[in-house]
This record gives C-alpha cells, structure tokens and sequence, in this order.
C-alpha cells in the first residue's frame, strides 16, 4: 500500500514539472525576438511619411468630393502614421548603443 499511494504523489508532481518545462520552452519560441526587430530597426520613418502623404492626399479629395466624414477620419489616419513616424525618429536617436561597443 506504501507504494501506491508514493507513486500517487511522485506522478502528478512529475506531470506538473514537465507541462510547466514545457510551457516555458514554448513561452521562450513565442517570445523570441524577429529578424526585424534584430537587426535594430523595427520601423521605417520613411515609409510611413509616404503612407501619410496619401492618406491626406485621399482626404482632401474626400473633401472636394463632399464626403466629409471619411475625410475626417483620412486626415486623423494621417495624422497617427506622422506621430508614428516621428516616434520611431525618435527612438532611433535615443536608443542606446548595444553592450560592448
């Protein structure tokens, strides 16, 4: 009887240490950092200033066209690409040099 009830607490324990191992692993993949985000540049400021270049260009023609509140809304698109932009401006300024260099 001592056996059996020793296997009943060393087999739950020994499940549980191997679904948490095998949740951190995968935790770990799933956090790991992308190729982009690497390379030490996560976005392009360039390219987000185009897209918002064409955002109010779309906008104002909206506009000229009557269609006032998906003009509205261009414009604010326009607006959240041009602080996205200066935002990663900034964060390549201000990004500190990696360990060592």
């Amino acid at each position: 009887m001592s056996h059996a009830t020793r296997a009943r607490r060393t087999l739950p324990a020994l499940f549980a240490t191997m679904l948490l191992a095998g949740g951190l692993l995968l935790g770990q993949t799933a956090a790991a950092p992308s190729a982009e985000a690497a390379s030490g540049r996560t976005c392009n400021p360039a390219q987000l200033y185009n897209q918002a270049r064409a955002e109010r260009d779309r906008a104002a023609q909206l506009k000229r066209l009557g269609a006032y509140e998906e003009s509205r809304r261009a414009y604010a698109r326009a607006d959240a690409l041009q602080r996205r932009a200066k935002q990663c401006e900034r964060a390549d300024e201000v990004v500190a040099p990696p360990f060592g260099k």
